[in-house]
């Protein structure tokens, strides 16, 4: 505990002054000035900052302070400078437990080190020696009343050698200097004049809310089989997908998400590849939810009954899974609601119900709701639905284009499910302007898909790494999926076999959060001409795929996937956002981050470095900015390098600051280095 020596506390100045005696300023990390939590995890580093300044010339000291749900101060961390001359202060705060934590700021002058400073230079000087040693004298013999019976005989005994005139200067000076009192004054400064900010709120989440490799696929695809007697298809069943869980449990995936799961409208349905026209055993868009059979909380009856969904959760569970069900808040034309409750749709001049439209292209088979009808209704009813789910074991929500729908909702909506359920997360499938979707993250939404499906070259990587674990990360957690039904990029249609295996290194390593949709480990890549989606869409037909025939034949990269969920689960570096560092390299494809992580159990630190062009071999000098590794005298040897083991391929290397690197993407494109701590 630090102990406040307070000079200050009859100060002749009104109450109601924006500056307290030590002015702090720019506290960070800080949403909206702290009418939003900023967000965290158990166990993350979460990078405090702040400038803080006074008048004159005494030494100045800076603490961050963090106090669990119940206001108990449960970490307190001692500030250190940065830059020069810039009066910005840094450090890291870790939260152990879930809750909603606040922290302060605390600046306060420096006793010692204003003495320290002061006595060094003086005496040095033969300025006022004397009385810089009975100054010195009568701090510690003030201090001592307010520590531990072992400090305080320490600084007595200090007290006592510094007011020894029978001593020589040098003595007397070196007593109030030793280690020993270095070690005191650490662990509780000598302080006057305390100033704290104000508590600013930090929503410390469960794990899997910042920490999580996703895999998607459509249960009515598993199991799916074709008559072609009768060139009909039969829908695969929940008891089908349940056994699909065992291999992805097995590639290390921690949660697997479903598209809606409801009864599927006829009206307008859709057929393969988008056609407005659908054949009799065409299944439709799961997205076009509600049916006569019912609708959000409803269950299509080809994948089988509210017993087999609970069924499938629970075997998900058995193998360390959660399951993330999709919220889409929109309607088929033959949902319930459209002759429930008119009123939450929008009704057009004509007597019509608006589709949604995203011009040019037209969704007939879907409604959007309309918000401002009926607002309290339509959230209750939205409230009810969440709930139920959650009864049923889902704590994830994938939520389908929450851009479109009100913020002010979202913000109601998560609070309420929360309150009730705070292990429950929602993520934002949000593809849309940056203000929205971070408005989105401040109103609750724990993680949200990302730009990065579309940053592909070394400088767009570099800025949006630096952007989303820099500048953002205190209220927006990017989700990095690789590819969804509705995306297929470029990169991935022209890119080959190295394109899956570049993306999936740069998603798993340098977000938390990751995310892949089935065919991706059999290099799916063949898009509908002239969109960015994948031909025989699966949002609209029936994909059965022979998952182990092709990990057999070596044509998946599920075994490569396996292994980088394995390292993301090894290395607590790869679980935290705000640690990536950029480094440089003299190729402009080859990109260089570096993640590193103080633990209880040690340092951990991983290099990767990436070819992000998958068409060629590249060569390039990788350089390190070394202070950025946390290395230990002991890592080093006299030559200046330190062993990397390749978590990839199982080799060694002698790194250092500079670095050759030769990638080739058609072998391997990529590099996962661990330094190899030599203690």
């Amino acid at each position: 505990m630090t102990t406040t020596t307070d000079q200050n506390r009859n100060a002749p100045y009104p109450e109601g002054l924006r500056f307290g005696r030590i002015p702090i300023t720019a506290v960070s990390p800080v949403v909206e000035d702290g009418r939003f939590p900023a967000k965290a995890l158990p166990g993350s580093d979460i990078a405090v900052g702040a400038t803080v300044f006074r008048e004159g010339h005494d030494q100045l000291g800076v603490s961050a302070v963090l106090y669990d749900p119940r206001g108990k101060e449960v970490q307190r961390i001692r500030m250190t400078p940065v830059g020069s001359g810039l009066d910005r202060w840094a450090g890291t705060l870790t939260p152990r437990a879930k809750g909603l934590h606040t922290f302060t700021i605390e600046g306060w002058s420096d006793l010692f080190g204003t003495w320290e400073h002061d006595a060094t230079i003086k005496i040095a000087a033969g300025v006022d020696v004397e009385l810089m040693l009975m100054e010195g004298a009568a701090l510690f013999t003030r201090a001592a009343g307010e520590r531990s019976a072992r400090d305080a005989a320490l600084f007595r005994r200090t007290a006592a050698v510094l007011a020894d005139a029978s001593l020589s200067v040098d003595e007397r000076l070196a007593a109030g200097l030793t280690p020993q009192i270095h070690e005191a004054v650490a662990r509780q400064p000598i302080r006057a004049l305390v100033t704290a900010s104000r508590a600013y709120p930090i929503d410390v989440e469960r794990a899997l809310a910042g920490r999580a490799a996703w895999y998607e696929f459509f249960p009515r695809s598993e199991g799916a089989t074709y008559d072609p007697e009768t060139a009909q298809w039969t829908s695969g069943t929940f008891r089908d997908a349940a056994k699909r869980l065992d291999a992805v449990a097995a590639m290390n995936f921690d949660v697997v998400y479903l598209p809606p799961i409801h009864p599927i409208g006829h009206t307008h349905r859709k057929g393969p590849n988008n056609t407005l026209t659908a054949g009799p055993g065409d299944p439709g868009s799961p997205w076009a939810i509600g049916s006569a059979e019912g609708g959000h909380d409803a269950i299509h009856p080809d994948l089988g009954t509210f017993e087999d969904f609970d069924a499938f959760v629970a075997r998900a569970g058995e193998l360390g899974l959660e399951v993330a069900l999709d919220l889409a808040l929109q309607a088929a034309p033959d949902h319930p609601w459209v002759r429930t409750h008119p009123e939450w749709f929008t009704t057009r001049v004509d007597g019509t119900i608006a589709y949604a439209e995203n011009p040019p292209k037209k969704y007939q088979d879907i409604y959007p709701i309309n918000f401002d009808n009926d607002p309290q209704g339509l959230a209750k009813e939205i409230l009810r639905i969440v709930l139920m789910w959650v009864q049923h074991g889902v704590k994830i929500f994938r939520v389908d284009n929450p851009h479109t729908k009100p913020v002010q909702f979202w913000e109601w909506l998560i609070a309420k499910v929360n309150k009730k359920h705070p292990d429950v997360i929602f993520l934002a499938e949000a593809f849309t302007r940056p203000p929205m979707m971070h408005a989105l993250g401040r109103a609750g939404f724990q993680q949200s898909y990302s730009y990065f499906t579309w940053r592909n070259t070394k400088t767009e990587l570099e800025e949006y790494f630096t952007e989303i674990s820099q500048v953002s990360p205190a209220y927006f957690r990017p989700n990095f999926f690789v590819n969804t039904p509705d995306i297929l990029t470029e990169y991935l249609q022209y890119g080959g076999p190295a394109a899956f295996k570049i993306r999936a290194v740069l998603a798993s390593m340098a977000s938390p959060l990751w995310g892949v949709y089935s065919g991706y480990e059999l290099f799916e890549h063949v898009a509908r001409p002239g969109a960015e989606e994948y031909i025989d869409n699966e949002k609209f037909q029936y994909r059965p795929r022979d998952y182990a025939a092709a990990e057999a034949e070596g044509r998946s990269l599920a075994p490569f996937i396996t292994r980088l969920n394995a390292i993301r689960r090894a290395h607590p570096a790869l679980g935290d956002l705000e640690n990536l560092t950029i480094h440089s390299s003299t190729d402009p494809a080859t990109l260089v981050f570096v993640k590193h992580k103080q633990t209880a159990e040690g340092k951990d630190t991983i290099i990767v470095v990436v070819n992000v062009d998958p068409h060629s071999t590249r060569e390039s000098t990788v350089s390190l900015d070394l202070a950025k590794l946390g290395l230990d005298a002991a890592d080093v040897d006299e030559t200046g390098t330190f062993l990397v083991d390749d978590l990839i391929t199982g080799q060694t290397f002698a790194w250092g600051e500079h670095n050759y690197v030769r990638l080739d993407a058609h072998v391997e494109p990529a590099h996962i280095l661990s330094i190899r701590r030599q203690h």
